[in-house]
């Protein structure tokens, strides 16, 4: 397909729920050539047309919207028909759905999700906990995380850690070297708190140890990128994990958000056994 579809965002937020959105949709089509114009905070009408005004410049153009006050977004989507632009609202019939499933009215409020409320508090602490015991920092109080990760150079863990902090969840993350790179508190108690292994193949963690070295433009550390050193290390993490009967997952193919979602069922599991 050669058509540029000009994709319009328009939100009366900060747009990062219909970005997702849009994201999930286009990754299920493969030759879906597009442009996005994003424009978060709409709240008034004028600005709705200014938008409006400028998508009939272009063609094929598409509108998406997060709006909940229903009178403006009744106005976006009575605007597109009179233009003949497609527009979909992809939150107004899930809120009306729950309205009538909860028995209550929806509030209507633009950004309700980013208030300043006791969960946004708990998730600031989170993320503060994360990147304070990030790397194996901290470890003297890591028995207050709610998931521990553990894994060699280049297993995601970083990454993956702050990704669940934004969810809320208190994480610490150690490298493995070895088994005493665990710390003795967890070796003597492994079921203190959810701790999963993270394993990757050897030539996957290659590739990602060369970029690191590159980045850093570090030349030396030959045994840091040995093929034969690496699988070395993900036998004996393997071996480690199972001995400490630690869940394991491989992260070679999954995604950041893959590896969390794998990462929150396991500590679900983990709090119903408990």
């Amino acid at each position: 397909m050669s058509n540029t579809y000009e994709i319009y965002l328009v939100s009366d937020s900060t747009g990062e729920t219909l970005e997702r959105i849009f994201l999930a949709i286009k990754a299920q089509f493969k030759n879906f050539s597009y442009k996005t114009h994003y424009f978060s905070f709409t709240r008034t009408e004028n600005q709705i047309l200014k938008i409006i005004e400028n998508s009939i410049k272009n063609k094929n153009s598409i509108f998406l919207y997060t709006i909940v006050d229903n009178k403006l977004a009744q106005f976006l989507s009575n605007e597109c028909n009179k233009k003949n632009i497609p527009c979909f609202g992809v939150l107004g019939d899930l809120i009306l759905t729950f309205s009538k499933l909860l028995n209550q009215e929806a509030s209507h409020i633009p950004s309700g999700q980013h208030v300043m409320n006791e969960e946004y508090y708990q998730k600031i602490e989170a993320i503060q906990f994360t990147m304070n015991h990030d790397d194996g920092n901290a470890l003297e109080d890591i028995g207050k995380s709610d998931i521990i990760l553990l894994g060699v150079s280049r297993t995601s863990k970083t990454p993956t850690s702050i990704y669940l902090a934004n969810k809320g969840m208190k994480i610490s993350n150690i490298p493995l070297i070895n088994e005493q790179s665990v710390p003795d508190f967890l070796r003597k108690q492994p079921n203190c708190t959810c701790i999963i292994g993270l394993i990757a193949e050897p030539d996957r963690l290659v590739d990602l140890r060369k970029n690191r070295m590159q980045s850093i433009k570090e030349n030396e550390n030959k045994n840091y990128i040995n093929y034969d050193k690496i699988k070395n290390e993900i036998i004996e993490s393997k071996k480690l994990f199972q001995k400490y009967n630690w869940p394991t997952i491989d992260v070679t193919r999954k995604s950041v958000e893959e590896t969390a979602a794998s990462i929150l069922k396991i500590h679900d599991i983990f709090n119903e056994n408990k």
